[in-house]
Parts: C-alpha cells; structure tokens; sequence
C-alpha cells in the first residue's frame, strides 16, 4: 500500500512539473506573438488596389471613347509589398508621380485568402486580453465592402462562412474567433455581438427590436464614461454561440443598412457601419483554491493549471484535490470568478466621394456631405495623434466619438485602404493613400492587455 502511494504522489508530481512547463511555455508563446505585434507598429496600414473593373470603363459620364479609354487607364501600380506608385502624365497638369509606403501592399492579383493571413494575427492577440480594431477605408468603389465582407449579389449582401475564396474579413475573423474559442476550456468564453451604422452624423442601433421583435434602427448616443472611454448607453447586445449565429445576426443588419446608387457604384453604401465582438473570458485569481499540503506559491501555481484543466468544476465553485495519500478532500472557493472583457471592431466605411464624379443630389448629396464631413473629421483626429497635440478633436464627429477608444487608445488598430487604380479616380486615390501615410505616423504607448480586476480583498 505504501508502495501505490508513493508512486501515485510521485505521478502527481510529474504531472503538476509538466502542467507548470505547459503554463510557462503558452506564457512564452503569448508574449513573443504579441511583441511581434507590437514591433510591426502600433498602428498597421495595408494598402489594397483593386483590378479594373467594368464600370471603370461604362462611365455615366459624356465624354469620347478616347478620353473614356485615357480616364480608365491604370495610374496606382505596386511596385513591392510595401510600395505603391502612382504616376500620371495628363495633357495641361504637372505629373504626378509619387511613391507611398505602407506596411503591406496587396495587389490585384492577390485573394482574400492572401490578405486575411495577414489580419489573422491579431485575432490570436484579441483571445490573448487585446483589444483589436480593423476598418476599411477608401472612396466609393474601390472595394472596401468587398475586402470586409465580400462579393455582394445585385439584391442583398448575404454572409456565408462556406469554404469560399472570395469570404471577406468579418466572416473569415468571425471563424476563426470561434476555432480559437474551441481551443480554450469549455464555458471559458463568450461573445456578445452589437451593430450599429453612422447615418448622417446619427448612430443607429441596427439590433433594437420593436414591442413585436421586429428588428429596426434606433437612434443612439455615444458619450465619454468617467474613465475617458465611449460608450453608447442603451446599446443592444446578442449573444452567439459559433459563426453561423453570428453571420446570421449581421446578415438581418446588412438589409437595414443604407444604400443608395451612384455614378460611381450601383450599391453604394450610405452609412459607415461598425460590428464589435465583446469576448468576455472568466478568469480566476490564483489564491481562490487552496490544497492544504501545499504552501501558498504552489498552491497559486496548482490552482492555475487546474482552471486550465477543470474548468467546469472551476465554475461550480467546487473541487476535488487530492491529498498526499490520494484520498480526495473538497474545498470550497473563497472568490469568485473574475472576467476579462476584450473587443473585436470590424469598420466598413462609407466611401469618400466627389460630387461632380458621383453625380448624387437631393437626399444622396445630404449624405454625401456628411459622409465627407465625417471622414474629414477622421483625418484631422489621425493628424491630432500624429503631432501630438494636446486636444484631439474626437467630439467633431459621431464616428471618432464612437471609435475614439480604437483610434487614440490601447487597440491595435489595422486601417485597410482600398484604392481604384484607373486615372478617373486619380485626385480620390492620392487623397486616400495620403490618409493612410498620416495614420502610419501615429504614435502611441504600449498596447494594454485586458486584466481581470483586482479584488478588494488583495488591494
């Protein structure tokens, strides 16, 4: 019998050395996954020019064939992954022909697939206790919607998770979040969805439900909370449990959303709309278990490798430890668990537009002026952070209010800039592109991982 025991304590002790060499090596892998993050910048830029496309050509516009032919020419070419060149001799105007510098550069050639590889990084970070924005930015056209969604039919945008190349960034991130989830504990994590559009400097709740659960924008507010964050009071939040719920619920969002045709493109959209993933992650403080053999550092160090390991147990607040003699004894936590929230914030922007190009009056041209206004307010809270100053105007705009947290604060920010490549597009590209280049200066600290608080009992 003293035998069986010994070499059951002597199990035990080489499982608990390899679980501690298991926590120590994840630890590792978090910390080297996310200086690598960190070392690409604080804020990404990608750059994505798309190929030409038919109504590049079929403009709206009267003009001759040859001078439909010239406007269609391509003027944004890649030269590598990080550069872009836009070059364009036109008869009567100085030429242009300057050189952009992105983090990556896609070209048109180059698939979804190819693109997503690069965002998926920072999914890993976001289930590591980062927050994570990425947003699409660029004029009308030039396949934002495309690049964040995917391909759109001349009816309705219809989300899908099949295995199909052309999938866009919200469905791919949205399953991989969830094949990431599947790896942790069971019951570890959950995830709340919330949609809203920015319409016309107003945001809309596009989950409220009416008193006959009918789903239908309701105007919302976005403030400052004592702590200096935004925060939209009132917000509808929907729990899903894998893609599939997800992609169903922002699939009922799209048909809200606001459209209206143009010149440029036959469903532009009208609204800047923004999908956020809350990941709410139970956490445990290391003192709650304690085994009575075990002096206060192992017993912190045990009772982490048992979350990892018995976490519903973890969950009922009871667990089964056993004794040096192998005889189990229960003991009941003294805290409860602790919860960890991070953010997931996918940005499909309105287009930037020139009226004389788009061709938009009456109610588009409203919209227009809106859409540029708020971009234009982007732009100024980017060059803000850029140099520095003391006031960042974020309050100029329903959208840099709303996104204030991602862009000025602890996020890690990707801005996607989708560019048009013909010579029409010309003076909206380099308008773009030097957006981009402002929003690669910015500057800011070290990226803040989401902590569970801290309870008064150790305070």
């Amino acid at each position: 019998m003293q035998t069986f025991q010994t070499k059951a304590f002597d199990l035990e002790q080489s499982l608990q050395e390899v679980n501690e060499r298991y926590q120590q090596e994840k630890q590792k892998r978090k910390i080297l996954h996310n200086s690598l993050v960190e070392l690409r910048g604080n804020i990404r830029v990608h750059c994505r020019i798309r190929p030409l496309l038919p109504f590049d050509i079929a403009s709206g516009h009267t003009a001759s064939q040859d001078r439909h032919k010239k406007l269609s020419e391509e003027v944004a070419h890649v030269i590598n992954e990080e550069t872009v060149l836009v070059k364009c001799s036109r008869p009567g105007h100085t030429l242009v022909s300057k050189t952009f510098q992105f983090d990556r550069v896609y070209s048109a050639a180059e698939s979804q697939d190819v693109v997503f590889a690069d965002v998926a990084p920072l999914l890993t970070s976001l289930l590591d206790g980062y927050n994570v924005c990425i947003m699409a930015y660029g004029q009308t056209g030039s396949g934002k919607t495309y690049t964040m969604l995917g391909p759109q039919s001349e009816d309705e945008v219809t989300l899908s998770i099949k295995d199909e190349p052309e999938l866009g960034v919200i469905p791919r991130a949205t399953e991989e979040v969830f094949r990431l989830i599947s790896e942790k504990p069971p019951g570890s994590h959950w995830v709340e969805v919330s949609v809203v559009e920015v319409y016309n400097n107003e945001i809309f709740d596009l989950l409220a439900k009416d008193g006959c659960g009918t789903v239908f924008g309701i105007k919302r507010d976005v403030v400052t909370t004592k702590e200096g964050k935004s925060d939209v009071p009132l917000l509808t939040y929907e729990t899903v449990e894998n893609a599939v719920e997800f992609l169903q619920l922002v699939d009922r969002c799209l048909q809200l959303r606001v459209k209206h045709p143009t010149l440029v493109h036959a469903h532009s959209s009208r609204s800047h709309l923004v999908v956020t993933l809350t990941i709410t992650t139970k956490a445990v403080s290391a003192d709650s278990f304690a085994p009575p053999w075990a002096d206060e550092q192992s017993s912190q160090r045990r009772s982490k490798e048992l979350f990892c390991t018995f976490p519903q147990q973890m969950k009922d607040d009871k667990l089964i430890f056993p004794s040096r003699a192998s005889s189990p004894v229960q003991f009941q936590s003294v805290e409860k668990l602790k919860h960890i929230k991070t953010k997931l914030q996918l940005v499909d922007l309105a287009g930037s537009e020139c009226v004389g190009m788009s061709g938009v009056t009456g109610t588009a041209l409203r919209e227009t002026s809106f859409i540029n206004r708020s971009l234009s307010a982007l732009s100024d809270v980017l060059g803000a952070l850029a140099e520095q100053r003391s006031h960042v105007p974020y309050r100029n705009s329903k959208l840099t209010h709303l996104l204030q947290d991602s862009i000025g604060g602890d996020a890690k920010l990707l801005v996607m800039l989708c560019v048009s490549p013909c010579q029409k597009y010309l003076t909206e590209s380099l308008q773009s592109l030097g957006f981009g280049t402002r929003a690669r200066q910015v500057q800011r600290g070290q990226f803040k991982k989401r902590n569970p608080p801290v309870s008064s009992k150790s305070k």
